[in-house]
C-alpha cells in the first residue's frame, strides 16, 4: 500500500491551474471564470524504535501529518466583446492591502521618529 503523503505529494503537479481558477459558467448571458489565490503545504514525518539492551520490548515508533490551505478569490475574468477583461473582487483587495498598509504605516512612523531624533532644539 502506497503512503498517503506520498500519493497526495504526486498529485500535486496535476492540480495546476483547476485550483486556481473555477469552472467557466454562465451569468447574465457573458462567461465567467472566477480565479482566486491559493496557497496550501503538507507536511509528515516518521519514526523509528529503539531496542533496549536486556531484551526488553523495543520502544519508539510514530509517524504523522498534517495539512492546511488559504484561499482568497481574487476577481473572475468576464467574457466581453474586447475579450475577457479581470473583474477585481474588492473585500479581496482589501484584505490583500491591509498588510501592506500596515507596514507602509509603520515604516513612515519609524522615518518620521528618527527625523525627530535627529533634530536640535532651536535657541
Amino acid at each position: 500500500m502506497e503512503d498517503p503523503i506520498e500519493s497526495l505529494t504526486k498529485s500535486i503537479p496535476s492540480w495546476g491551474t483547476r485550483i486556481a481558477f473555477g469552472e467557466t459558467s454562465t451569468v447574465g448571458g457573458r462567461d465567467v471564470v472566477p480565479a482566486a489565490l491559493v496557497i496550501f503545504g503538507f507536511g509528515g514525518g516518521g519514526g523509528s524504535s529503539t531496542s533496549p539492551q536486556g531484551g526488553a520490548a523495543p520502544e519508539g515508533e510514530g509517524s504523522g501529518g498534517g495539512g492546511g490551505g488559504f484561499v482568497l478569490p481574487l476577481g473572475a475574468y468576464v467574457a466581453g466583446p474586447g475579450g475577457p477583461t479581470f473583474q477585481p473582487n474588492p473585500v479581496a483587495l482589501i484584505v490583500a492591502s491591509v498588510p501592506l498598509v500596515t507596514v507602509a504605516g509603520w515604516a513612515l512612523a519609524r522615518i518620521i521618529a528618527a527625523t525627530r531624533r535627529g533634530r536640535t532644539p532651536a535657541a
